[in-house]
């Protein structure tokens, strides 16, 4: 994040990471500001034109398959591999595309038989489970770009550029954000000082009660976290448990209310049940996240009298197992919500499956609370740590803690090689009942590799 030169990216995803429906006049949901720093000329070299991020379905470009030409989905994700052509940087052998915004509508039409269930294509089902106004809310949003512009009026020079927009279709952003749905992220950063400043603002609305904004360290090439093709990123080397770390600066402005899962960092990845690697079949794939929530609003649903929300099992970093039947020590308050994949074949009773549709495969869950049992790996101990008026610097053991949480796996199988293709912070608003606004800007963020023996 210290590079004068940025490169940065944006996907929007409906309820189960597809596109679905394109927004009127806005092409598909991707897009790119990169650019080029030149000392030369003290000017910036763009790599991506507006005519490329206004592509959309039926409209050619260089590498487009016949079979995604009139497909929003699939036109999507060919689309991203076309932008991380135009953005890609650093040298042949292990080059990078960008930093990924990641943009996601909670809403689910279940007449619509758009998704499927832990992979599995399912015809349409009664509406009621999830939120929806109706046909079209599992839309695409407006999205507007302010291309990243140099300042010379002071110093050495300022930058700064942006993304914003709403999902309610028929609104206009510039008339104010009362009652209706808004995301921004603006980032800026004065030339050869420091680290790119991200500023984050997500708003619901009575039509799109949950929104999901992060801003994303994804797998250069393979699949990322929660998708099931090509993706482009910045990690040139995918980080593995135990080794690596994660350090960034987190300032929450506004939490965005009680419904709000702030992820202080979020990893995802992909292995099937039996340990090996994910290939593409959405069937047997599984995508594996675990999450910090620092809101201190969120409660843990895993609890003596709540089995079923925790996993089977603690680990602590001496790697002592304590089971979860165990009330006199196992640390209920550790955890929010544990929740099994949903192909898995041999749960230990009692569980909870995870949601089967808001991924294109199956998922499986850990999401976590600040503790005291996490204060060997730098995370937060205990509630309100991090949170609104309590910025920090933050350097986590992401390796070493993702090396001991539990992940459902079948008995007598090779253990999985955890490796995180995707790293994440930002916020998910979880079917707020009233419009809230989340802000929080982020800096800093490096992803640290680690030898085995440190």
């Amino acid at each position: 994040m210290a590079t004068d030169s940025l490169r940065v990216g944006f996907e929007g995803w409906n309820f189960c990471n597809e596109v679905g429906r394109e927004a009127p006049f806005m092409g598909s949901p991707r897009a790119a500001d990169c650019f080029h720093l030149s000392r030369a000329d003290y000017s910036l070299n763009h790599k991506v034109t507006e005519a490329d991020n206004k592509l959309g379905v039926g409209k050619p470009f260089p590498g487009l398959s016949s079979k995604a030409l009139n497909n929003p989905d699939l036109y999507a994700v060919e689309k991203e591999l076309y932008l991380g052509s135009l953005c890609e940087a650093g040298d042949t052998q292990k080059p990078w595309q960008f930093w990924m915004i990641m943009l996601k509508n909670g809403n689910y039409d279940t007449l619509s038989g758009l998704c499927p269930e832990n992979g599995k294509k399912v015809p349409p089902f009664n509406p009621g489970r999830f939120p929806c106004f109706g046909d079209g809310c599992m839309n695409q949003p407006l999205l507007y770009h302010q291309p990243t512009t140099l300042s010379t009026s002071h110093g050495n020079g300022s930058m700064r550029g942006s993304f914003n927009g709403t999902y309610d279709l028929g609104s206009d952003i510039r008339g104010g954000m009362d009652e209706i749905s808004y995301f921004e992220v603006v980032w800026e950063k004065e030339v050869g000082v420091g680290s790119w400043v991200f500023n984050h603002k997500l708003k619901t609305s009575k039509l799109y009660p949950w929104l999901m904004l992060y801003l994303r360290a994804d797998a250069t090439k393979g699949f990322s976290g929660g998708y099931h093709y090509e993706t482009r990123g910045m990690l040139k080397t995918l980080p593995e448990s135990p080794n690596f770390k994660v350090r960034l600066r987190l300032d929450v402005k506004q939490g965005g209310g009680a419904k709000s899962q702030f992820y202080l960092i979020d990893m995802g990845s992909c292995w099937k049940n039996n340990g090996a690697a994910c290939d593409g079949d959405v069937l047997t794939d599984v995508t594996r996240y675990s999450e910090m929530i620092i809101n201190p609003q969120i409660p843990a649903w895993c609890s003596p009298t709540g089995l079923e929300n925790c996993p089977p099992f603690h680990i602590t970093p001496n790697d002592t197992k304590i089971y979860r039947n165990d009330t006199a020590h196992f640390p209920y308050s550790a955890y929010h919500y544990y929740c099994a994949p949903g192909n898995a074949q041999q749960l230990e009773k009692p569980y909870s499956t995870c949601d089967p549709y808001s991924n294109p495969q199956a998922q499986e869950l850990v999401q976590l609370l600040p503790h005291p049992i996490w204060a060997e790996y730098g995370y937060p101990t205990k509630q309100g740590d991090g949170w609104v008026g309590d910025a920090r610097t933050w350097e986590l053991d992401v390796g070493g803690l993702s090396s001991r949480l539990y992940f459902y796996q079948d008995p007598g199988t090779t253990h999985a090689r955890r490796i995180w293709t995707s790293l994440d912070v930002g916020t998910e608003i979880f079917v707020s009942d009233k419009d809230e606004v989340a802000e929080w800007t982020l800096s800093d963020f490096d992803v640290i590799l680690t030898s085995p023996t440190t």
